[in-house]
């Protein structure tokens, strides 16, 4: 499955999940929800034709294993996930579902430390956040054959533009405007 280039509208609030389904975007993000709220959640995405990819560190309810990953899979059926977390990783890729390993960038041995995991888990993309690091997406793209992902402030088009000039392929963000 491949993402498009571009925005991926990322969502914390309902009233921004319905401002994203009305959206021209193919994708979702689901940051932040409930386990009991998810599936209706999934499930009007779906029929609107929208595919739908779930930060799975960030549902609450839902456990951060190979149990947690199985459930989604089978109960919530979405087409990808985003986590930091290896498990979490393996387990969708096992499961055939999109995965997006979200990298933090916080100094030289946190990249490094990521990008040994990142080679481990073959995920099908990376999220680095903060998106606003043109030079280090461009770096990264380089050393790594993985298609990025840039998020975190990003507010205005600009940095969207900086970001896919840079190499990423998209930009989630939160932020309406941008959608």
């Amino acid at each position: 499955m491949q993402l498009p280039a571009g925005v991926l509208p990322a969502v914390r609030r309902m009233k921004d999940f319905e401002k994203a389904l009305e959206s021209d975007h193919p994708y979702i993000v689901i940051l932040e929800s409930r386990l009991v709220q998810l599936k209706s959640m999934i499930d009007y995405s779906h029929r609107a034709d929208k595919k739908v990819l779930i930060h799975f560190d960030l549902i609450q309810g839902l456990k951060a294993d190979e149990y947690g990953v199985e459930f989604l899979y089978r109960e919530m059926k979405p087409d990808g996930i985003i986590s930091t977390r290896g498990n979490v990783i393996s387990a969708a890729k096992k499961h055939q579902l999109l995965a997006v390993q979200r990298v933090f960038l916080l100094d030289s041995v946190a990249l490094e430390h990521s990008m040994k995991l990142m080679e481990r888990l073959q995920p099908d993309y990376i999220e680095l956040l903060p998106g606003l690091l043109p030079e280090k997406i461009k770096q990264i793209k380089e050393d790594y054959d993985v298609p990025l992902i840039a998020g975190g402030f990003i507010e205005e088009e600009n940095q969207v533009n900086q970001a896919l000039e840079a190499g990423a392929v998209a930009v989630t963000t939160s932020d309406r405007e941008l959608w």
